[in-house]
């Protein structure tokens, strides 16, 4: 499978892009800054220089492939809207394209209709509001616009990201009902992979966790 990767060079994504390439994908990796990816070492991984918020230049990364992965973040110079408008031209190219299925990454303050949040939960969102409300207002402004696509989309939620090994073991489940407190980055990349062959999330955001 041709697949798409946007912020392949944060934290997560490059993960995401290690593990496509594991599993024998094709990569095109679309990047602000291609010297932060190790293009070369796999001839199935192709950079393509761009920004987000340029329109055209991520439809013509996507009229390419068969399916994207989306890891966006923010940083210090990028617009607090960043990951709305950046999802807006994604899915736009998507539905001009025909391609069907779009896997998010967003964390776990975006809130989901079969969470159940505990007080801990409310806790949590509480702070986030407080001190990254820009962040979690983009976030969810994202999610929307993808569960409002009509595309093949799952929207991936994580608690607290840390560094670690792969384990392959973790549990996907709901706020409340079935999450932890944090989860490695790069089983966050093993589960979003996973999904492009499977469907039991399809349409459903669920959270990602140890």
């Amino acid at each position: 499978m041709r697949v798409a990767v946007f912020g392949a060079t944060g934290r997560t994504g490059r993960l995401v892009v290690e593990r496509l390439l594991e599993e024998g994908h094709e990569v095109i990796a679309f990047v602000r800054d291609p010297s932060k990816i190790l293009e070369g070492h796999d001839e199935k991984l192709r950079t393509v220089r761009g920004d987000v918020l340029d329109a055209a230049a991520v439809e013509e990364v996507v009229e390419e492939v068969d399916a994207v992965l989306v890891a966006l973040g923010h940083t210090k110079t990028s617009p607090k809207d960043v990951q709305a408008r950046g999802t807006q031209n994604i899915v736009a190219a998507m539905r001009r394209h025909g391609v069907r299925r779009l896997i998010s990454l967003t964390g776990a303050g975006v809130r989901d209709p079969q969470d159940e949040p505990k007080v801990v939960d409310r806790a949590i969102t509480g702070l986030l509001k407080l001190l990254q409300r820009d962040v979690l207002e983009d976030a969810e402004r994202h999610a929307e616009i993808i569960r409002n696509s009509g595309l093949d989309w799952t929207l991936v939620r994580v608690p607290r990201l840390v560094d670690g090994e792969r384990t392959g073991e973790y549990r996907a489940g709901y706020i409340g009902k079935d999450s932890g407190t944090r989860i490695s980055r790069a089983d966050v990349a093993d589960f979003m992979v996973r999904q492009l062959t499977d469907d039991t999330y399809l349409r459903r955001a669920p959270v990602v966790s140890y």
